[in-house]
């Protein structure tokens, strides 16, 4: 089983540390700033195994550089954005499998193009490294592709095991939350999730990971097949949205302008 930690980062951002017990290598997953994680490591006297990178935005491999010249490492991340992180050396692309034997873990990588294009997500049993593909009641925006392939990149994630657990790199989840609940107003499970996750933050402590099957129930980008989503969207469109990709684009429009 994975123990993995939260680093702040940022305003906003998450940097996750992949450890098992009793060894002291680690997996630095996005490091988007340097310094927080020179600390950890330092704190921890804690060694890099591996970098796993999902996506080349500044805020998620901001830190790369600093960080390999102190603690080298391989670099994993997506072959369809080495052009633009250069320090990969073990380029990913939706299919591959790749073992991380200091942590007794076998990683599968899903293609999830939508925010950025080369984007992936990094899965190991009950583990799902996100990204900005998926928060918690959320979803990243959509950049660099289209809704019809973010909606078919979530629906890729949606297929997992429901005791996955998510590991999105941004704190958004009030926000995405609050949205959710102008989504669907009548979602009891959404209420509930609001008042755990307003506990959490009152403690200044993470409001991630939630589970998959969670993120089912509260998350609208993942509730697009949905009737109370399909109306709501309609409502919000103010004609007839059908299609998981047309109701996926009106929600995630909606969201953007909120």
């Amino acid at each position: 089983m994975l123990d993995i930690k939260a680093i702040s980062a940022l305003s906003d951002n998450y940097i996750w540390v992949l450890a098992v017990d009793g060894s002291d290598t680690v997996a630095v997953v996005d490091p988007g700033e340097a310094p927080p994680v020179a600390q950890y490591l330092s704190d921890q006297r804690l060694r890099v195994g591996a970098y796993l990178i999902t996506h080349h935005h500044g805020d998620h491999v901001g830190g790369l550089d600093a960080l390999l010249a102190k603690h080298p490492a391989p670099v994993y991340g997506p072959k369809a954005e080495a052009d633009r992180i250069p320090q990969i050396d073990h380029p990913l692309a939706g299919g591959d499998r790749f073992t991380l034997d200091f942590l007794d873990a076998d990683f599968d990588v899903i293609d999830v193009p939508g925010h950025t294009l080369g984007h992936i997500a990094l899965t190991t049993p009950g583990t799902l490294l996100a990204g900005d593909a998926l928060f918690r009641g959320g979803c990243g925006r959509v950049f660099e592709g289209s809704y019809a392939q973010m909606q078919d990149s979530l629906a890729k994630l949606r297929q997992l095991p429901d005791d996955t657990r998510v590991y999105g790199g941004h704190e958004y989840t009030q926000k995405n939350l609050a949205f959710a609940r102008t989504v669907e107003p009548d979602n009891d499970a959404i209420k509930a999730v609001i008042e755990q996750v307003d506990a959490l933050r009152a403690e200044h402590r993470p409001s991630l990971p939630a589970t998959l099957a969670e993120e089912r129930e509260i998350n609208p980008f993942l509730r697009w097949d949905h009737p109370d989503v399909i109306a709501a969207a309609q409502q919000r469109a103010g004609r007839a949205v059908e299609s998981p990709a047309e109701v996926f684009a009106t929600i995630r429009e909606w969201k953007d302008a909120s």
